[in-house]
């Protein structure tokens, strides 16, 4: 009866008779747990036959800062988002055949940064923190270290094989995670010249945001935010145009999008700014695409304007639609950068929302493509100092107080937790009680066990989900940087092409064997 209450107490009312006859009558029975156990074999025996298949799109999406804690929780959540229990609900990438485990570790760092990390899951080489696109022999910040530790990134092997390829964030496109696929940069801080110490320009490093447009020529679709380092230092934004901190931020005085436009101009290229914009575009008839929708990261999809930010599913739906195009097909880098900006904030309502959103477009994103000709790996960067706990009940709301006090000091604590960061406040010297706040608000910082202004990364394996060609690659527990060699052999780019020979040979020749066995009745028939 105790577990019936505490259930009934975290829903709202015309929510708890229903939703708690509904799970508890099922789940009483036995028969409820065999079926849909044996249902899973069966689907697992199927997957003895591996999927082979050259892959000709290859799609990775990043959660940046989604560790194992976060996706449970965003499991949760988005069932209860849809007024069920939650714990049972499916992720889309709980529904890929395959998953491994990732040490994120950087080769100076136990616990990761996005940078190092980046460079480790796109260029198949582990790095220092704070360092895109350079090995290990390149240090922080030094610029006369760059020259000659550059490591090229699976965008790049992609677009070499003639195949279009394309960048997606809610972030900055200048920020850690994208950088990695393009710039080769000593600090993931120098978004633009206006952020580098003199010296490093003098020496001849490039700011990132340069880099974007010149270091890959013709990325076919960039999509995030970012927009201030594209333009002159105090040119007002097209958006905000009386806000100082939204001014241009470029000391060389360059505008990277007006020199994009016009070196684009015959190339069907359309530069965006704003969701009207981009949903009014008609993707058949655009082969290249720059949309820089916020001067810097996009706005939490809870606090997202709905009229003129497009959400994450959206620009993938878009970048998708162009990228298909190609015969040869693509290679797309989806991030959901601000699930880590979420967690860094104590924020854990915004983070698990980024990751329910992420998720959503993980699920478009496989309605547009196949599973026989696409490889699709979801992954993260790192984890958090996240978790959530306290022997909470069925169905407890994801953001909701656990069942007991503290038997310490006698006072409530929320499920989720911080291990470090914004969230700790004492009052009168005691722990603060939640119970007199609105922790269930859209900002409201969990509590946490260390003082910080900013939580930390945590340090713990990641978890890797894949469908599609060759993922079954994607087994046990492996160094990050593995990542994307398996996404370059299923591809058949980058280094790993020996096996391409036989196999595209065999493939092409299956193809080709319906069309001909349909040309040769055809003889037949007019002879």
């Amino acid at each position: 009866m105790k577990y019936k209450s505490l259930l009934l107490a975290s829903f709202p009312p015309h929510l708890k008779i229903k939703l708690y006859l509904r799970v508890a009558d099922q789940e009483k029975d036995p028969l409820f747990w065999n079926t849909w156990a044996q249902r899973t074999l069966k689907n697992a025996i199927t997957l003895q036959k591996l999927n082979q298949n050259t892959a000709k799109n290859l799609i990775l999406f990043l959660g940046d800062g989604m560790g194992i804690p976060t996706v449970t929780a965003a499991r949760i959540l988005k069932g209860q988002l849809s007024r069920q229990s939650g714990e049972e609900t499916q992720l889309e990438m709980d529904k890929f055949p395959f998953v491994a485990l990732s040490k994120t570790y950087n080769t100076n760092a136990q616990v990761a940064d996005s940078a190092g990390t980046a460079t480790a899951y796109l260029c198949g080489v582990k790095a220092n923190e704070g360092t895109v696109g350079v090995s290990a022999a390149a240090v922080r910040s030094q610029c006369n270290t760059t020259q000659g530790n550059e490591v090229t990134s699976i965008l790049r092997w992609a677009k070499e094989a003639g195949k279009s390829v394309g960048i997606v964030t809610t972030t900055r496109v200048n920020h850690a995670t994208p950088s990695a696929a393009y710039a080769h940069c000593v600090d993931r801080d120098w978004y633009s010249d206006g952020e580098m110490p003199a010296e490093a320009v003098q020496a001849g490093c490039k700011d990132i945001a340069r880099q974007l447009f010149e270091n890959i020529p013709d990325i076919d679709v960039i999509m995030g935010g970012g927009r201030k380092y594209m333009f002159p230092k105090n040119q007002s934004d097209v958006e905000y145009p009386g806000e100082k901190k939204h001014f241009g931020t470029r000391i060389d005085r360059r505008n990277l999008v007006e020199e994009w436009n016009n070196r684009m101009k015959n190339k069907n290229a359309h530069y965006v700014w704003n969701k009207k914009e981009l949903l009014s575009l008609n993707p058949n008839s655009v082969d290249y695409l720059l949309g820089l929708f916020e001067p810097g990261d996009l706005p939490y999809d809870l606090e997202r304007n709905n009229e003129t930010d497009p959400s994450l599913t959206e620009m993938v739906e878009v970048a998708i639609k162009i990228l298909k195009k190609n015969p040869s097909g693509f290679y797309l880098l989806v991030e959901g950068g601000r699930i880590d900006h979420g967690h860094h904030e104590g924020k854990a309502k915004q983070a698990l929302h980024e990751a329910v959103e992420m998720d959503r477009a993980i699920g478009h994103a496989g309605l547009m493509t196949s599973i026989y000709d696409t490889m699709t790996v979801v992954t993260a960067d790192h984890s958090h100092m996240f978790n959530f706990g306290g022997y909470t009940p069925r169905g407890n709301t994801i953001f909701g107080l656990a069942p007991m006090l503290s038997d310490v000091d006698q006072k409530p604590f929320t499920a989720i937790l911080y291990g470090n960061g914004p969230g700790f406040k004492v009052v009168n010297g005691l722990r603060e009680n939640v119970s007199t706040l609105d922790y269930e608000e859209n900002n409201y910082k969990a509590q946490s066990a260390v003082p910080l202004s900013m939580e930390t990364h945590g340090g713990e394996d990641v978890a890797v989900f894949a469908k599609g060609p060759m993922a079954h690659l994607l087994h046990g527990v492996h160094e990050q940087n593995y990542i994307p060699h398996v996404m370059a052999y299923a591809a058949c780019i980058g280094q790993n092409r020996d096996h391409c020979m036989s196999s595209s040979g065999a493939s092409s020749l299956s193809a080709a064997l319906p069309s001909l066995t349909a040309l040769l009745t055809l003889i037949r028939l007019l002879c």
